[in-house]
């Protein structure tokens, strides 16, 4: 991961509703989570939810999939480790 890769996730998680967003789809697990319980448990309209899942997926830290009706949000945990690792790497070292 580059710094501008780093900078562009770290903006979009910097957002309070998205940040609540990514910490329920990573207790979710790798199955995600259907956007209707999101939507239920952060209690804010469905217009307001699909613009934070956007800025989310155009950063690369979750990723949808479609079953039936249903639509699932999963986070990209590579992408998450990835991450750490830069700053780690970056930002504790020497």
């Amino acid at each position: 991961m580059d710094v501008l890769d780093a900078a562009k996730v770290l903006k979009e998680l910097g957002h309070p509703t998205r940040l609540a967003l990514f910490r329920i789809l990573v207790k979710g697990g790798y199955a995600g989570v259907a956007v209707g319980q999101l939507q239920e448990q952060l209690q804010i309209p469905a217009s307001t939810l699909s613009h934070h899942i956007s800025a989310l997926m155009s950063a690369g830290v979750i990723s949808q999939r479609r079953e039936g009706r249903v639509l699932y949000c999963v986070p990209d945990y590579a992408l998450l480790q990835g991450l750490v690792h830069f700053l780690q790497d970056q930002c504790c070292t020497g």
